[in-house]
């Protein structure tokens, strides 16, 4: 069984950076991507990021594309969210998700069958 620990959100203000930590156990053998998902109560649950467990493709979704950078350290099973040029409206609970579904959308949450508990992100004005 995939568990998915997330860590490193908090409050920034405009303009500053975070960097969030997904840390990936059990069952690792098989997996084929982990990818973040972001989500307010105002929101519906949105992609922003995800990568292949070989560490290739990566992809971005357009709103944080240029200032966010997904990557992963293959010696740690750790995935990592460098968010860059924070803005309020990246504001919300943080997910990091995972799938070892080789025929899934990278965007689409339903494909990914484990989730961590998230990690909140608030960005001040």
């Amino acid at each position: 069984q995939v568990q998915l620990v997330e860590s490193g959100g908090g409050l920034v203000q405009t303009g500053g950076s975070l960097r969030l930590s997904c840390g990936v156990s059990g069952g690792t053998d098989g997996l084929y991507r982990v990818a973040w998902f972001r989500q307010t109560s105002e929101k519906e649950r949105e992609f922003v990021a995800a990568i292949n467990w070989s560490g290739r493709p990566v992809f971005h979704a357009p709103s944080v594309e240029g200032r966010f950078t997904i990557s992963r350290d293959t010696s740690k099973d750790t995935v990592f969210l460098q968010m860059n040029s924070l803005k309020p409206e990246d504001t919300a609970d943080y997910v990091c998700a995972a799938t070892n579904w080789g025929l899934s959308w990278y965007s689409r949450a339903t494909d990914y069958k484990y989730w961590g508990q998230g990690t909140q992100v608030t960005v001040s004005s």
